[in-house]
């Protein structure tokens, strides 16, 4: 995946779950794609990302 992060056990990249999410596909459509993707650990990568946005910006 040339260095992409990915759900664990897969070969999908996390991107593609912010993708379909821009895309305006729901949470329950991403997670019925081709691969599907576990939706803990869906949850917890949204987890992550907004606890990194919602972090100060380091100076």
């Amino acid at each position: 995946m040339a260095g992409r992060r990915g759900f664990r056990g897969m070969r999908v990249p996390v991107e593609a779950l912010f993708e379909n999410l821009a895309d305006s596909l729901s949470l329950d459509e991403t997670l019925d794609g081709p691969e599907t993707l576990d939706r803990d650990d869906a949850v917890a990568v949204l987890d992550v990302a907004a606890r990194a946005v919602a972090r100060p910006k380091a100076v």
